[in-house]
């Protein structure tokens, strides 16, 4: 295959990065690998050829001729031509399939994975974690979609003696945090994608400064995961990260480490929920598809709008409406996404597309102040209290993370965030599963769940979370439906009462 003017300035640029990221101390060793789309405007982003730097070849003497050149499927167009020996004959990179679920699954322009040590080190310092998380650092703001107060949350999956082995894996990762633009393999290292290389590269250098100074935070005794970033040894805090001479000092007389909230029926009446918030979504659906349809955002949303109203067809969800391809036409394509969108709604459905969809129109209207989030009386201030003792407190909703963020930050007592450690949502699971809490409790990194306090106002949400060893109160709040009787719950009608 001849080397067109633009496929070989991204074989230039990948020999280019990985030299630079050999400097830094990622690629070291023949690991990590980079690879990029061919910037080529006369071709969508989906369609465009692909480069991918080679396996075991020294990345600080890659050179353009090395690179292997792909058809947008991941066909071989290209390959390098053989060097003599000591050199190894050429072979594509072993994360290829990875790479390609990231082009495929996110519209990624590059992919970059890292070997940096710490992006393996970050993995180890809550072993089990399913997550890594945290907040109120500037360099989060270098992250895709994410701010100096947002709680950065990177999934993080098990490692594999062979890289192919982690395909699977990477991509329900992929699937289950759409926000995320990255993957942690627990030592490992760390996949970073982006709709550029240049996007890709500087949320790679925002994420290995940031679990740098996490390590280093943790070797410092500070808790990187709060927003005070206060004392992991002080014994008033919860410890999420636990060095072995705290772990020696618990004893099963403490009590609770963390307290979990459900949000709709606990910390907010479930009026404001079903009359102020889902209106509101449903009367401006129309309105948000029509002024955003060619935002990424909202054409990550449809995206995953359409997977689900696919699936709700094959199993002949009601109020499911088929959803024609682009081609049919802006207008066509709104008019059966506000369809189906108003039909979820109606049926209170748990699920990520709606959720996320609705934390994006919510999001405009927190924005022009025609909403304000609403809170019971008691939460302020027991969430205040909670702080002052050094009980973490997370948020668990069907809502999505952004959401949450938004009731939260813009309340009628002010903005209350500052006493949150962290939110979950339907990326965690469904919130009737008790997979869904131990995924928190590992999460959390308690020494056991029983240090976790759930607060809902759902029976089947108490009985989940208490077999996976919760401490568990139900929320009697006015409108909340009724409990069965003899259901062996503690209730409480304020958070005074706890």
């Amino acid at each position: 295959m001849a080397c067109s003017g633009c496929s070989c300035e991204a074989r230039e640029l990948v020999a280019e990065l990985c030299r630079h990221f050999y400097a830094q101390g990622w690629v070291t060793g023949t690991g990590g690998s980079i690879t990029v789309k061919v910037n080529d405007p006369t071709v969508p982003l989906a369609d465009r050829l692909i480069v991918m730097s080679p396996s075991g070849v020294q990345k600080e003497r890659m050179v353009a001729e090395d690179m292997y050149v792909m058809a947008a499927d991941g066909k071989v167009l290209s390959a390098p031509v053989a060097k003599p020996w000591p050199n190894k004959p050429p072979k594509c990179t072993d994360c290829a399939p990875l790479f390609m679920k990231a082009y495929l699954m996110r519209g990624a322009g590059a992919v970059i994975h890292s070997h940096g040590i710490e992006t393996c080190i970050a993995t180890m310092l809550i072993p089990g974690a399913k997550e890594f998380r945290v907040t109120h650092m500037e360099m989060i703001k270098g992250i895709k979609g994410h701010g100096y107060h947002d709680e950065l949350v990177i999934p993080i999956i098990e490692n594999t003696p062979y890289e192919y082995e982690l395909t699977d894996s990477l991509s329900e990762a992929i699937a289950a945090y759409p926000k995320a633009t990255a993957v942690l393999v627990r030592n490992h290292g760390i996949y970073v994608w982006g709709e550029s290389w240049i996007n890709a590269k500087t949320q790679a250098e925002c994420y290995h400064y940031l679990l740098d100074a996490c390590i280093k935070l943790y070797q410092l005794g500070i808790d990187w995961t709060t927003p005070e970033h206060g004392s992991i040894n002080n014994p008033r805090r919860p410890h999420s990260i636990l060095s072995p001479e705290i772990c020696n000092g618990c004893h099963a007389a403490d009590s609770s480490k963390c307290v979990v909230l459900d949000i709709e029926g606990t910390t907010t009446p479930i009026s404001f929920v079903t009359d102020v918030m889902f209106p509101y979504a449903r009367d401006n659906v129309r309105k948000h598809l029509t002024s955003t349809f060619d935002f990424e955002e909202t054409k990550e949303d449809i995206k995953l709008l359409r997977i689900q109203i696919e699936d709700d067809l094959q199993n002949g969800v009601a109020g499911a409406v088929p959803v024609p391809p682009d081609e049919g036409g802006k207008e066509e394509v709104i008019n059966s996404l506000v369809a189906n969108v108003e039909s979820m709604i109606k049926a209170d459905r748990k699920i990520t597309s709606l959720k996320q969809l609705q934390g994006h129109i919510w999001r405009i209207g927190f924005q022009k102040k025609e909403l304000q989030g609403v809170v019971f009386e008691d939460v302020p201030v027991a969430l205040k209290n909670w702080h002052a003792s050094g009980i973490k407190v997370y948020i668990y909703s069907s809502g999505s993370r952004e959401a949450q963020r938004l009731l939260f930050g813009n309340t009628t007592y002010g903005d209350l965030r500052k006493f949150l450690c962290g939110y979950f949502d339907t990326t965690t699971g469904n919130k009737r599963e008790t997979r869904s809490y131990f995924e928190i409790s590992q999460s959390l990194g308690v020494d056991s769940p029983s240090q976790i306090l759930f607060i809902t106002d759902v029976f089947q949400e108490a009985i989940a979370a208490k077999n996976a060893g919760f401490e568990v109160i139900i929320s009697i709040r006015p409108g909340n439906a009724p409990l069965p009787d003899n259901h062996g719950f503690r209730t409480i009608k304020s958070f005074s009462e706890i």
